[in-house]
């Protein structure tokens, strides 16, 4: 059995790789949350509400403490993004909901990605077919992990 080629790259390096561009993905949607008043944290919060979401639910979702959840949806909640409802098979439950601001708000983060946007305009539509074809074949072992 023989090792990888030079021109096949190792695990080690597709995984340096894989971060160092989920890390500039981070900084741009940073960068774009903050012009829209929002902390990276506050943005996650809100790309998450694809439907209403326990409070509990967003804190394993963010990886943090439900108590932490709470001021992040007092402050978004406050200007109008995000409102809570009660669970309709549990009313104990509070469910969190992005309002049509909210979803707006998201959806005009990620299009001010500029640093993101312009790394895919180096692919053309066969690359980036192939590349989002790749990415959805990791994606199934990466998610849901405890």
């Amino acid at each position: 059995m023989t090792g990888p080629t030079p021109h096949t790259p190792t695990k080690a390096q597709l995984l340096e790789l894989v971060a160092a561009l989920g890390t500039a993905q981070w900084q741009d949607f940073a960068a774009a949350a903050a012009r829209h008043g929002l902390t990276s944290v506050q943005a996650k919060l809100l790309a998450q509400l694809k439907g209403p979401v326990p409070m509990r639910g967003l804190a394993a979702l963010l990886l943090c403490d439900a108590s932490n959840v709470t001021g992040i949806v007092d402050r978004l909640e406050a200007r109008g993004l995000v409102r809570r409802e009660p669970d309709p098979a549990d009313r104990r439950v509070k469910n969190v909901v992005a309002t049509d601001e909210g979803r707006e708000t998201i959806r005009r983060v990620r299009a001010e990605m500029q640093a993101t946007h312009s790394a895919l305009d180096a692919l053309d539509e066969t690359e980036r077919t192939a590349l989002y074809g790749l990415l959805e074949r990791l994606r199934p072992g990466l998610e849901h992990r405890g």
